[in-house]
């Protein structure tokens, strides 16, 4: 092992040495930092910076730089009662379900459920902001920035536009920095681009170690529904607002949002004058740009706040940080962004790997070869991006691209898609120990319970709240798309769980009674009241779909809509055995709780089938359609459920059997299917993780890597989808450790190619910390911590010890 240990370090010392030799600035460490010898070449290759509410992804050129530039709030569309008057045809729907007269109820539910609007609108971009410098050749500095922006996407930026300038760019997760260095003509160049979280602004920060050398033009671009000005010599004014055309079905048009920015720009030395509509800089040795980006939406109202003044907005956040420099500033963020990346770290595999550029890395791996060093990086990118995407002074939650989204219309207008997708972003946030990028997810789930009622009411008939299939920041909640696939009545009661879980991580009863409970409760009020008997006596949701998938009836027909799939079961099993856990920990008496009890003892038993040895996915034992479908709904008991497990052999096996034949036919390269999406094969990592199976959860972290990811980390469905990065990061870390059982088992699926590692800081169920030491294979030590007192079962392999750990202790176990 010493010779091993030496030379890593040789290696590591060899390349830092290389780094200083080619005029790249050595750095501590890059092990959780991405970085390339070259710009990126398109959207997919640029790296991203957030604080929340605001982002940006950077494509490192150095003469005609531009910042793709989000704010979490900026979306198309405007509030709207979609919902379907339904509720006296839901009766008659149900009848023909559960007698299996699936055509008749197809036909009555297309006719009677459709919303109107029955699609919504896009999250969008803010714009771009295009910094452009003179190049060593002399050309000229005042070429039209915006013709840069049009050709964003050309891959135009190969390696030869760096070619002798000793180029690098990279982000540092731990600082949230993007940064870009080169050299011409002897001097070198620097940029950084944050955005800090503590000031609520995007920052640029450019320098020269020559003084006088930076020559800067400045600009803005959008597309359309955008007016830019100068206002002052020092910044220019954005005003905008969105103008929705007529589309049939996608809402109402008219003007919308509105928004602005206004970008600072702060020289030290040299000169700032207003040109056009842009800014230029003349010989400045230091360039400091400050963007403040605001909206005039109002989460309180799920809607527009005519009151508020987006352009007054950004002045103010602009006045609160005047005069401060960017060493200020840049400190303050590094100190908070580092407060809570810090707070887990993992080592995995050969340090020295991450002296190599990481799309090398990453086409090493596609071409077979095993870098675990890859994986944490991975999983702590995972993290860097939930942090940055959901967290104050953001207010809304995570969309399918975080934040970061360059068109005006987005894939799947980047939404928050509920049948799995948002869920699967905040699957790491509590392990990971990033509790608080939960609230705005939790508060979001709050709000719109408001909508959700009438959604209840008029189109279901009954009580609570419950949300469909997607959802938008003005509280959609109405059947959307499509009616076989997007009636989803059981997404508001799985959403209510992640308020439960957030409870389980932190023991916080204040923001169980406040928060969590009524939420818990009036979602469970809405499935007891939809919930009708089928033939046998069971309680059965109706209707309903296993998200996104078809059956063939044996009339010989295909259909989606169906009552009580095996999904639908699982997450009422869940939601009303969480309700009565949580009564008792509040000491309530409500009332519904004996509706709750009742209903929870007649639920359907999770089945396997017959004709496949799999878990039953659909109420009958349906031939499948699509056996290699991405979406494995009837495992959501395995994951992230807890009700299928090693506890139940018999399921445990048909979860297993189930995982087999979809992986089956889903990879034969021509179709592509079920794990070969990235959020899907992240899901399968999980799967793997709870059947305490290390050598395929291993195997699915490396096709994850390999097939689903891009060059800048991010996953890809395809196209770019954020939900696979935070399933994969959730994966890892339910390899290393799990507590949903009852029990801290630790290191339950570890890899054969994970031999030595160490990861500190995860944190379980109960409000515990964990941290991990392990070498060739095996547990060495365990170092836990209690924020609480608590009585831990602690589990590793067959081996079983109790631990009682008082508030605030730490107890070191050694295996």
């Amino acid at each position: 092992m010493k010779e091993k240990i030496i030379i890593k370090g040789l290696a590591l010392a060899l390349c830092t040495m290389m780094a200083v030799g080619c005029g790249i600035e050595p750095r501590e460490s890059r092990l959780n930092t991405l970085w390339y010898r070259r710009p990126a070449a398109n959207w997919d290759e640029a790296l991203p910076v957030g604080n929340g509410r605001l982002g940006a992804m950077v494509f490192g050129r150095p003469w005609a730089e531009t910042l793709q530039m989000n704010e979490e709030s900026l979306w198309a569309g405007c509030p709207e009662d979609g919902n379907a008057e339904a509720a006296e045809w839901i009766p008659d729907i149900r009848q023909h379900l559960l007698a299996g007269e699936i055509a008749k109820a197809n036909a009555l539910a297309e006719e009677k459920l459709k919303g109107d609007p029955l699609r919504i609108r896009s999250y969008q971009t803010f714009g771009e902001l295009l910094l452009t410098m003179p190049d060593p050749t002399g050309l000229d500095a005042k070429a039209d920035p915006t013709e840069q922006a049009r050709k964003e996407d050309a891959g135009q930026p190969e390696q030869s536009a760096v070619a002798g300038l000793e180029y690098e760019r990279s982000l540092d997760l731990m600082t949230g920095i993007a940064r870009t260095g080169w050299t011409a003509n002897g001097v070198r160049f620097e940029r950084e681009v944050l955005a800090s979280a503590p000031d609520n602004l995007l920052i640029v920060h450019l320098k020269a170690d020559h003084p006088g050398m930076l020559n800067c033009q400045v600009g803005y671009y959008r597309s359309i529904d955008t007016k830019t000005s100068v206002a002052g010599p020092d910044m220019l004014a954005v005003d905008g607002q969105i103008h929705d055309e007529e589309s049939p079905g996608d809402g109402p048009a008219g003007d919308h949002m509105r928004f602005a920015a206004r970008i600072k720009a702060i020289p030290t030395g040299g000169n700032v004058v207003a040109e056009g509509d842009g800014l230029t800089v003349r010989g400045a040795d230091e360039l400091t740009i400050l963007v403040a980006m605001n909206t005039d939406y109002s989460m309180e109202d799920l809607s527009f706040d005519r009151s508020l003044d987006p352009g007054q907005l950004c002045l103010d956040q602009l006045k609160a940080v005047e005069g401060q420099a960017y060493k200020a500033l840049r400190k303050r963020h590094t100190d908070d962004h580092q407060a809570m990346m810090s707070r887990v770290s993992l080592s995995l595999g050969d340090p020295a790997m991450a002296e190599r550029p990481t799309d090398e890395r990453l086409d090493s791996v596609r071409a077979g070869q095993e870098d675990p060093a890859l994986a944490a990086l991975y999983f702590q990118y995972g993290r860097y991006l939930l942090m940055n995407s959901s967290r104050a002074p953001g207010r809304l939650p995570a969309n399918l691209q975080g934040i970061w989204a360059k068109d005006l219309k987005n894939p799947w207008n980047a939404d928050f898609h509920t049948n799995i997708n948002i869920q699967m972003n905040y699957w790491p946030a509590e392990v990971g120990a990033l509790p608080e990028c939960v609230i705005p997810f939790s508060n979001w789930i709050n709000a719109i319970r408001t909508p959700g009622r009438v959604t209840a009411r008029k189109t279901f008939g009954a009580q609570g709240w419950t949300v469909n299939h997607l959802s938008n920041p003005f509280g959609h909640t109405s059947i959307s798309d499509d009616v076989s696939w997007g009636t989803f009545p059981i997404a508001g009661p799985w959403l209510a769980l992640h308020l439960w879980e957030h409870y389980r991580f932190t023991l916080d009863e204040d923001y169980l009674r406040e928060q969590a409970f009524p939420c818990m409760l009036e979602a469970a009020q809405f499935l007891v009241s939809f919930m009708v008997p089928d033939e046998h006596g069971w309680l059965v949701t109706a209707p309903s779909n296993s998200p996104e998938n078809a059956y063939r009836h044996p009339d010989g027909n295909v259909y989606r809509l169906t009552y009580g799939a095996t999904m639908d079961i699982e997450i009422a099993q869940e939601l009303l055995q969480a309700c009565l856990d949580a009564s008792e920990v509040l000491g309530s008496g409500d009332p519904v709780l004996d509706d709750v009890r009742t209903a929870l003892g007649k639920l359907p038993p999770i089945r396997v089938s017959q004709r496949y040895g799999g878990i039953q996915e659909w109420i009958e034992d349906y031939e499948e359609v699509e056996p290699g479908h991405r979406h494995v709904s009837h495992l959501f008991g395995l994951y992230p459920g807890t009700t299928i497990n090693s506890h139940n052999p018999e399921l445990f096996a048909a979860a297993r059997k189930t995982i087999e034949r979809r992986r089956k036919y889903n990879e034969d390269p021509e179709t592509r299917q079920g794990s070969y999406t990235g959020w899907s094969r992240a899901w399968m990592i999980n799967f793997y993780a709870r059947l305490m199976d290390g050598q395929e959860a291993g195997a699915n972290v490396q096709a994850l890597l390999a097939k689903s990811t891009l060059n800048n980390l991010f996953d890809t469905h395809p196209p770019f989808q954020i939900d696979g990065n935070f399933g994969g990061c959730a994966g890892i870390a339910e390899m290393l450790l799990q507590s949903h059982a009852g029990e801290l088992d630790l290191l339950p699926a570890l890899p054969p190619t994970w031999t030595d590692g160490e990861v500190n800081g995860l944190r379980a169920r109960g409000n515990v910390g964990v941290s991990l030491v392990w070498k060739e294979g095996k547990l060495r030590k365990a170092v836990l911590s209690a924020d609480e007192n608590a009585d831990l079962t602690v589990r590793y392999g067959e081996e079983m010890r109790q631990v009682s750990l008082a508030k605030g202790e730490k107890q070191t176990l050694k295996f």
